[in-house]
Formats: structure tokens, sequence, C-alpha cells
């Protein structure tokens, strides 16, 4: 059972691939937004840095504690985030900070032996140190062993982890295509935002912003996309046309604000013709604020006495991780959880063995990070449905295969997911969070594998494969309509414990071959492929009985 004096905290982690949801439609906050507290304006104090000592020895490495907190430029004043407490900064140099990523990185960094120990007198920024501080090794399948390595603005983490507040339009993202000739599609909205107020739809295509199209392919026109598009500073106006899924063509000038996410979703509960109860939800964003959602929706479906669930996953890129086990102790019940854990993390062999994050059945004050009083409400189902895309990942791959671990039935449709098993501790420094991966995980089974994805199929052959239907993301619908491509064809399942023979023909081609050779790619900042979160271990001092 949980043990409400010690949890688990999520952190954030992220999505892969083209076919990303970007957060909100915006980047990072802007420092002078109105939410941003003045408190947390740098202020480079009036002192002399003093000159770096170039202490770097190949293959040696000090203690990360001799480096922490001394930066190029110390913050001053109290930190808003931190109880008002004094910011830790000291004076440093740029060195100083390569030299505790460094030296961290080699600590915490899951695939730590694989990476190239350089000079960080060598590279120009810290930045620049900091994006080769990863492995260069693939997947059996070619990719990336490592696409989760960023960083961001500290102030911009809290905001996020706390709030769920984003910059932005409050319209998520899809990409088909982000080479000339682009397909940019709006997945969904964020609840009255201001796109949302202004008509803009799911499916909506983009034809141009400011009158720049979609389709330029000059590095200017690149820049000036991806600053609108993903990255406005809060009170910016700026015009979008628009093609709607009619072909009508439409112009709307959205003005960007502070979002304030809505993890959870289009909560409702259908009845099939042979009176079979479904509950369906979206969701979202593994957030400390979709806590209460999760619990309404619940409370909801078992007031209605669902039989069948349907949990759409498809723009979910992950979250906390304990929200991940309330969500899949909230399904499964104590019945089928008791005397199992979730999620056991994996570290590399200088880390200390974790105990395993168990099925969590209480309420979490997020705030805090301390379990409540409170249990959860339960569905006690042995069978759930889970919607997903290639942006399904991280803490949502680990409620599937957590509960696969357990030998709950889940049938995956849609696309494979991410392929996200991996997990990290934003840490902080010099008001920058970094995030690098520091542990991956399995099921109670021992199974945690697939950074390839979990791939949907009729007829599973491999661990990585879930039992279910490939169907592709259906844009001509809005989510939670019954004739929604992917929400239709779980509902055909529910009945006939089959796909449709149409299933697989479902998923749409699209042709690449016209594609510019030398076309430039939208680049969404890296913090929005990454809006998950895993967890670390916090004790916070009391009885762990």
């Amino acid at each position: 059972m949980f043990n409400r004096n010690r949890i688990y905290l999520a952190i954030f982690i992220g999505l892969s691939g083209l076919a990303l949801t970007a957060c909100g439609g915006g980047g990072s906050l802007t420092k002078d937004s109105a939410e941003t507290p003045s408190e947390t304006v740098v202020t480079p104090p009036p002192i002399i840095t003093p000159p770096a000592t170039n202490d770097w020895q190949a293959g040696v490495f000090n203690p990360a504690s001799n480096y922490i907190n001394q930066c190029a430029i110390p913050r001053t004043g109290n930190d808003p985030y931190n109880e008002n407490k004094p910011y830790p900064d000291k004076a440093g140099s740029e060195f100083t900070e390569k030299m505790w990523l460094r030296s961290w990185s080699n600590e915490t960094y899951l695939w730590y032996d694989e990476i190239t120990d350089k000079n960080p007198s060598s590279f120009a920024t810290v930045a620049a140190y900091f994006k080769q501080l990863k492995t260069e090794q693939t997947t059996d399948s070619g990719a990336k062993k490592d696409n989760y390595h960023y960083s961001e603005p500290t102030v911009d983490f809290y905001k996020e982890a706390q709030s769920g507040v984003v910059s932005g339009y409050g319209i998520n993202w899809t990409f088909i295509a982000n080479t000339p000739p682009r397909i940019l599609r709006v997945a969904y909205l964020e609840d009255n935002s201001p796109a949302a107020n202004s008509g803009i739809q799911r499916g909506d295509t983009i034809l141009a912003v400011d009158d720049v199209s979609i389709d330029i392919n000059t590095q200017s026109g690149v820049e000036t996309l991806n600053n609108v598009i993903f990255s406005p500073t809060a009170g910016e106006s700026h015009n979008f046309k628009i093609r709607s899924n009619d072909g009508i063509e439409k112009s709307r000038t959205i003005t960007a604000g502070n979002i304030t996410k809505t993890p959870v979703q289009n909560v409702n509960t259908f009845s099939t013709k042979n009176n079979t109860r479904v509950g369906y939800m979206q969701f979202n964003s593994h957030i400390s604020v979709a806590q209460q959602g999760l619990i309404d929706a619940i409370n909801k479906f078992k007031a209605d006495q669902v039989d069948e669930l349907v949990i759409d996953f498809r723009y979910n890129g992950g979250g906390l991780l304990a929200l991940s086990s309330q969500l899949a102790y909230m399904v499964a019940g104590p019945a089928n959880t008791d005397d199992f854990y979730y999620y056991k993390t994996i570290q590399n062999d200088k880390q200390p063995i974790e105990q395993p994050l168990p099925f969590i059945n209480q309420e979490i004050d997020y705030s805090t990070f301390e379990g409540k009083q409170t249990l959860l409400p339960d569905l006690n189902l042995s069978k759930v449905y889970v919607l997903s895309t290639s942006g399904t990942c991280s803490a949502s791959e680990a409620f599937i295969n957590g509960l696969k671990g357990i030998d709950i039935e889940v049938v995956l449709i849609g696309d494979k997911t991410c392929g996200k098993p991996y997990g990290f501790t934003p840490t902080h420094n010099c008001a920058t969070t970094y995030y690098t991966i520091q542990f991956s995980g399995a099921n109670y089974k021992g199974f945690g594998e697939y950074a390839d994805g979990l791939t949907p199929t009729p007829s599973p052959q491999f661990l990585a494969d879930v039992k279910g239907c490939p169907v592709a993301d259906d844009f001509d619908h809005q989510l939670g309509d019954s004739n929604e491509a992917l929400l239709s064809t779980a509902l055909y399942h529910i009945k006939n414990d089959s796909c449709p023979l149409n299933a697989q023909s479902a998923k749409k081609k699209f042709s690449y071959a016209s594609r510019a050779a030398d076309g430039l790619e939208l680049t969404p900042p890296k913090s929005l492929y990454n809006t998950n979160m895993d967890l670390t271990w916090l004790n916070k001092g009391k009885s762990n009985d």
C-alpha cells in the first residue's frame, strides 16, 4: 500500500518524433508576463566574477557539489518558488557551470560511460557544452538512443510544473510533415483559450501566419514561423490563415496569453446497443492540476456504472509518474493492485537501488509531494482501452506497461507510441533547469524495453506488442465524437472483441516523394517535446512505516 509519508516526485521528460503536440501552442513563459513574480528578474550583482581556473583533466571528475550554484551571472534577491528563500547563487563563471554539468552528468546520467569527455573550455557557451553531454548511440531500429536531453529557464519549469501555465494561444499542434510542403494541423484546444474563443477547431490546417506561408523555405521565414507559432510572448497578436475541414479558408487574429492547461477533457459515458456502458475521457498531460479532474471523471464513471473504459492518451506526452500510478490504481482498484508494484527504476551503477513505486491509492498534495488521508475512487476493471499516437509518451506508456505487468488487459487503439521508457529529475543550477536521462523503468514482470514504442496489433508477437488495432488519427471529427476513427474502433472492439476489417486500411498514407530535398524543418522549442514527468524518491524526514 502507498505510504503517505514518502512519495515519488515526478519530473518533466518528453515527446519524440515529428508527430508532436506542442504544449499550449507556445514555448517558454516570458519574463515580463503579468503572472511572473518580479522577484524572478535576474539582476547581475555589482561584483567581479573571478577568473575560471581550468582544472579539467580528461577522465578525472571532482564531485558536482564542488561547482554547484557557482554562476557566471548570479541571481540576487529571494526565490518566489522556494518559500522566498535567498537564491543559492554564488559568483562563478561559465567554466564552473560547465564543470558542474560535467560532474553531474558523470554521476547521474544513465549511460555516463558513453559520454565523450571533452574539454569544457573548447565550447563557446554553457548550452553548447551541455548539448553534447549525452550518448550518440542508437536503438535497434537505428533511432537515436537519447532524444530527451534539454534545458529551460528555471522560472518556466516552476510555472508549468506548479500551475500548468504556459504562454501561447491554447492550440496543441500535430505535424504531419514539417518540411515543405508542410502539414501542420490543430490537434486540440485548451478550454476557454484565445484560440478556442476565436473559432479555431481541431483539424484546422495552417496555411500562413502574418502573411508568411507555412511552406516558406528561407531561414528567416522559418525563424518567423517558429517564433510566432511556438514561442509567442503573452500579449502579442498574430494573424493565422487557416483551412478548415470543410475546405473553407478563414483568417483569425489571435492574441497569445498565459494559458492554463486543461489536462482532462471530454468526459462522457456512452451506451452501446447491447446496453454496455462505456466511459471515455481525453487525458492530455500528467501534470498536478489533473489530479482533481481525474478523480471527478472516475467518480462519474463509477456513478454511471461503466462496464468499459476508454482513455484517450493520443496527445499525452507524459508527466508525473506518481499521477500515472494513481490513475492506474483508480482503473484497476485494490483487488487487482494489492501486493504488486507499478514501476521499478533502473539507474546507473553509481546510484543506490530505489524501492519500486507502488500503485498509489491516495490523493497527493502536489505542493508538498506528500500523500493525503483521502483514498482514491476506483473502478475495479480488469481491462482498459487506450487510444494512442506517436505523441503518447513516458508516463502514458508507463501506465500501459504498468497495468500489463499485473495482467490487466490493455487494448491499444491507434498508432505506435513514442518509445520513452526513460526518466530524469529536473535539476536546477544558475537559473537553468537541466534534464538528462537518469533512469529507465520496468513493470512488475520486469519488462521495460520499449525504446522503439509500444505497438498495437491484433496478434501480439513481441513483448513490446500490445493487443489492439492500428488506426490513423482522424482530424475530420472532434475528439470524443463516437464517429471519430480511434474511438469508434474502440467501441467496435468492445462489442466484437476484434478489430474492424478496415482498421488497418484506415491508416492514412502520405507521400513524401515531392518534398524538398533541402527543405528546412520547423523546429519547436525542445521544451515542447518534453512535457512529461517521471520520478525521484523524496524522503520527507518522517517515518517510513
